[in-house]
């Protein structure tokens, strides 16, 4: 099937590529999807039916680390290292028949993070994606995922726009890139973030690197965060944790108290979010916590702009 294969970029990230990631491309042999249409793509990367006949990629490394994730809204719903440990974490609730977001590994918030006037989270999480490319780089499998503007999305945020996201995997990491393109003639505005769920022992966890950073507390009162800095080395979850870090540093340790550490590293998400609902879901926090990368200042941008956030997270 490679002997068959073309070269093929998305323009939007061949136009972000350096000179030195193309010289890359060219010495490791990138090999490329032939038809997305046909349904061949690159080695390494399948698409079947998931969990409630949703179609599911399946990304598997020749290192033995494997991902999953659904086309619909573009959601990482597991990444297993080399040993077979899945480090993501999905709710024994996630309903799979494209009525509601997945709850559970990364979804989507775009482009609204939280409430506001459109649904909890804006509306990336709970649509179709398609996709645009598969290929293989340094044998590493890679997809990049495409959602477009259309009459649903414009009743609740009436512009045209691109996403693409990017999804790469290694021997242990796992690395997201997300783009989003004005393609309208007027300027629009955003948030967003990947509201990762990690599997967990909660009793065990903490997250190091925001010592320093301000924050805002939305215990006791979602409604009115409390305003304060990070003062801990270690930010541990004895009960309810829903904060806000702005202005986060690029770089968090989480040790997940099932043995693993995992660092999360990120480029253009300048804020962090760490959230477990404790007793509101009594049935599962015990077995996880959301570490998330995310934008909350709003982000402008004008006709043709774009917008590139990246995301690593990698055992260690």
């Amino acid at each position: 099937m490679a002997a068959s294969c073309t070269l093929t970029v998305p323009a939007p990230f061949a136009a972000a590529s350096s000179s030195s990631s193309t010289s890359a491309r060219r010495r490791f042999g990138v090999v490329a999807m032939a038809s997305v249409g046909q349904k061949v793509y690159a080695p390494g990367v399948a698409v079947s039916d998931g969990n409630g006949g949703l179609p599911k990629i399946s990304l598997k490394s020749p290192h033995g680390s494997e991902a999953e994730i659904y086309l619909f809204g573009a959601c990482v719903t597991s990444w297993k290292v080399p040993s077979g440990k899945d480090l993501l974490f999905v709710r024994p609730d996630a309903v799979f028949n494209g009525q509601k977001p997945i709850s559970g590994g990364i979804p989507h918030c775009f482009p609204q993070f939280g409430p506001g006037p459109m649904q909890q989270h804006g509306f990336a999480r709970n649509v179709n994606w398609s996709i645009t490319d598969s290929e293989v780089t340094e044998g590493d499998p890679t997809v990049t995922l495409e959602l477009k503007d259309d009459s649903y999305s414009r009743s609740m945020w009436d512009f045209s726009f691109q996403a693409l996201y990017k999804v790469v995997l290694h021997s242990t990491s796992l690395s997201t890139t997300l783009k989003i393109i004005n393609t309208d003639d007027k300027p629009f505005s955003f948030n967003s973030a990947l509201h990762t769920y990690f599997s967990a022992s909660i009793a065990g966890v903490s997250v190091k690197g925001l010592k320093g950073s301000k924050t805002l507390n939305k215990d006791p009162d979602p409604k009115n965060p409390l305003e304060g800095k990070e003062e801990r080395d270690e930010v541990t979850f004895p009960g309810f944790v829903d904060c806000v870090y702005l202005g986060a540093p690029t770089e968090l340790t989480l040790d997940n108290g099932l043995g693993d550490k995992i660092v999360i590293s990120n480029t253009n998400w300048s804020d962090a979010v760490l959230w477990n609902p404790h007793l509101q879901m009594e049935a599962c926090y015990k077995d996880f916590v959301c570490v998330e990368n995310a934008k909350i200042e709003t982000v402008q941008l004008g006709p043709k702009e774009s917008w590139v956030a990246e995301q690593k997270i990698e055992l260690v």
